[in-house]
Parts: C-alpha cells; sequence; structure tokens
C-alpha cells in the first residue's frame, strides 16, 4: 500500500514506518560523529517514543554505550487505514539499532502514570537490568493522568490565566496564517494541568524506586521544562503551563533533599523550543517557530531535538559547561533566549502576513519538513513510501 501524508490541521493522520526507521538512524548517526562521552550506564526513560525523550535515549545508548528502558503510551497497526503511531515505530527501531551493539533496548507500552507500569518497570531493574539505574528522564507529555491513589482523572489545557490571549497561529493542513483567541483557564483546568504537567508523578517514580533500592550511587534525574519568549509567556511562563512547571520545580527541590544520601541530584533543565507532535498546536508558537528557525538558522544555532540534547548530555549533565538560572533551574535555552536572537525574533515576527510567512523571510519549510519527518515523511535518506501491512503486523516493541 502507498503511503501518504495526512493532516488534520495540525496532527498527522498518517505514518510511514521506514521513513522513522530512517528518522531514528538519522538520530543515531548524528550521536557518532559527536563522539562517545563519559555518561549513565542504566538509563530509564519515560515518554521514550519520540522528541526529546527519544533524543535522550539516544544519546544516552549510542554516545555513552548505556543500556535503556522507555516507557511510552503508543499504538500499534490495526488495520490498512490506522498504521499505528510513530512512536510505536521509533521504540522499535531503537531497539533494534541498540541490541545489535550489544545494548540493553527494553520498552514498555502503556501508562506511566498507573501504578502497574511502576511496578513493572521496578521488577525489571531488579530481575533483568542490573538492579539499580543512573539516570531517569521525565520527558511525558500527556493530555490525561489518572491519580491512581484516589482513581481521579486530570485533563490538561494550556490555556492564560485571568485573560483572554488573542494571537496568530499556522494551520499546516491548509498552510495558512490565522488568529486564534484562547479564553483563560477555569480552576479546574488549571489545577488539572499542573496534575498532568506538573511534578508529582515524576516524584512518585523516584520515591517508589528509592524505597526499592534501585538507584546507584550518584544517580541523576530531570524533567525537561520550557520557559520560552515573551510571545508565549500567556501560555507557558504565566498560563497554566507555568503554574504546573513551578510545582515542578517544587518536586525538583524535594527529590534533590531525598537524593542527598546517595550524593545524587536533581535537575529542571530548561529547553529550547522545537518541532514536536505537541508543539505545533500550541497557539503563537508555531509562527515564532518559523521566524526564530530562520534568526538561529542565520546564526548557526539552530537545534534539532538530537542536537539540543545530545548537547546537553555532553556538556551539563555530564560536563563542565553547565548554566543555571538563579532558580537553580538548568538553562540550555540560553542560545533561543539571547538579547540578540530575541530582538530578531520580535523584528521578523511583527512583518509576518498571511502573504509573505511561507516565503524565504521564514524558516516555514523547515518548520514544516521537521514535522513530517516526526511522522516518517521527506526524511533524508528514506527512499521507501510503500509498506505491506502484514509485515508491519509481525514487528513488535
Amino acid at each position: 500500500m502507498k503511503l501518504e501524508m495526512k493532516l488534520k490541521n495540525n496532527a498527522a493522520r498518517s505514518v510511514n514506518p521506514y521513513g522513522c526507521k530512517q528518522e531514528v538512524l538519522n538520530q543515531i548517526n548524528y550521536v557518532k560523529e559527536q563522539g562517545s562521552y563519559e555518561g549513565p550506564k542504566k538509563v530509564l526513560v519515560l515518554g521514550s517514543s519520540s522528541s526529546y525523550g527519544l533524543a535522550s535515549r539516544i544519546t544516552a545508548a549510542f554516545g555513552a554505550h548505556a543500556d535503556t528502558i522507555g516507557v511510552s503510551f503508543e499504538r500499534g497497526p490495526k488495520d490498512k487505514t490506522m498504521l499505528g503511531t510513530a512512536g510505536w515505530y521509533n521504540n522499535i527501531f531503537f531497539r533494534e539499532f541498540a541490541e545489535k551493539e550489544g545494548l540493553i533496548a527494553k520498552n514498555f507500552i502503556g501508562d506511566a502514570y498507573s501504578l502497574e507500569m511502576k511496578e513493572a518497570v521496578i521488577n525489571y531493574i531488579k530481575e533483568e537490568f542490573g538492579g539499580k539505574i543512573d539516570l531517569l528522564v521525565y520527558s511525558l507529555a500527556a493530555p490525561k493522568r489518572t491519580d491512581y491513589k484516589t482513581g481521579i482523572t486530570y485533563t490538561s489545557a494550556l490555556k492564560p490565566i485571568e485573560k483572554t490571549v488573542t494571537g496568530e497561529n499556522i494551520n499546516l493542513e491548509k498552510e495558512e496564517l490565522f488568529t486564534q483567541v484562547v479564553e483563560p483557564a477555569t480552576e479546574e483546568e488549571i489545577e488539572g494541568t499542573v496534575k498532568v504537567m506538573g511534578g508529582e508523578d515524576w516524584e512518585w517514580w523516584v520515591e517508589l524506586l528509592k524505597e526499592e533500592g534501585l538507584l546507584a550511587e550518584g544517580f541523576k534525574t530531570t524533567l525537561y521544562s520550557y520557559i520560552g519568549p515573551k510571545a508565549t509567556h500567556a501560555f507557558y511562563h504565566e498560563g497554566s503551563l507555568g503554574v504546573a512547571k513551578k510545582q515542578a520545580e517544587e518536586s525538583s527541590n524535594r527529590i534533590n533533599e531525598s537524593l542527598k544520601e546517595l550524593n545524587g541530584e536533581s535537575l529542571i533543565c530548561v529547553s529550547k523550543a522545537v518541532t514536536t507532535k505537541a508543539s505545533v498546536v500550541i497557539p503563537i508558537l508555531p509562527k515564532y517557530l518559523i521566524c526564530l528557525y530562520k534568526v538561529m538558522l542565520e546564526k548557526g544555532t539552530h537545534e534539532t531535538p538530537i542536537m539540543h540534547k545530545d548537547r546537553i548530555f555532553r556538556t551539563m549533565f555530564y560536563g563542565e559547561e553547565r548554566e543555571f538560572d538563579d532558580k537553580g533551574r538548568l538553562r540550555p535555552d540560553s542560545w533561543e533566549l539571547n538579547e540578540e536572537v530575541q530582538q530578531e525574533v520580535s523584528a521578523l515576527m511583527e512583518q509576518l502576513t498571511p502573504e509573505n510567512f511561507k516565503s524565504d523571510l521564514t524558516a516555514y519549510n523547515l518548520f514544516r519538513k521537521e514535522f513530517l519527518n516526526i511522522n516518517g515523511f521527506e526524511v533524508d535518506g528514506n527512499t521507501i513510501d510503500e509498506v505491506n501491512f502484514e509485515d508491519l503486523q509481525k514487528m513488535k516493541p
């Protein structure tokens, strides 16, 4: 069957499994080109199937030669109209590439928020993974979370607080720039966002692993966060997500206290803006991204998720070039938030119109290509655009 990219607004409705394979390989090759580094050896990545989670897993495995466990919620092929998610295939091909190099690459598919998943991972670490881990990456991005202690399901909402925000966004399906109005979050939505996107579940993971004696001496853990420019502060820094990230920082402080006896550390890592399944549906952000990419490309500082996370692992998590702010957060986003970069991005955003946003004035074509790459389309090096459904059914994560 022939594979074609299908979009519904800014969400993918199709996937090219072999493009996903090539994209994973391209990221692996990038890491190998940078050479080996001294890093973690036993790694657990929560939210491991795409974007920053996948990039973290790849740099740990192919840069530091680490065994890894990945947890993600993905779907496999159901029928010829539903071939599964890109993350499903990323998991499969990452495992295959890692095992070829003698590395352990265990995939758990399911709800990372659940107690059942936590217990399954704990048992695997005890019985088959050497008994301890030295790094936990928390990179979950989900719309909902069920608190297994209460049974209550919470839903997140990326909205401003106490004000209505109007801005321009990009519709990738129609390739249009349009005006978007976002109403303020309710108290229930703010609470739900904190529960889903905050640090409570992260704390619970670390607590359970520590209670079972599964954390190695010098253990590290990180949660990926974002602050971004003034253009997105209404949603991130000052909005419902900002409240959640503040709570995550409080969680990190408590985790740090609990890890003192292990000489361990907890790090909030404020990352740069990149093209992800989540970022393309956030109001205003796509318009900002096409301008940011243009400016950073010209300055030679544009990074994809693998470039960004590989740099962080080498120079910050396991290197001596750490950049912290006054709240103790790691700030590799300094390249993005450089004053000169932000001034040029702001000026460029003011020039955009529905007629010129796709022109060479911006990096729209790169932004769109990176989004298609996430789903296995237009991937450099891939030439396969047909699949046999029965072959896909045989693939196991």
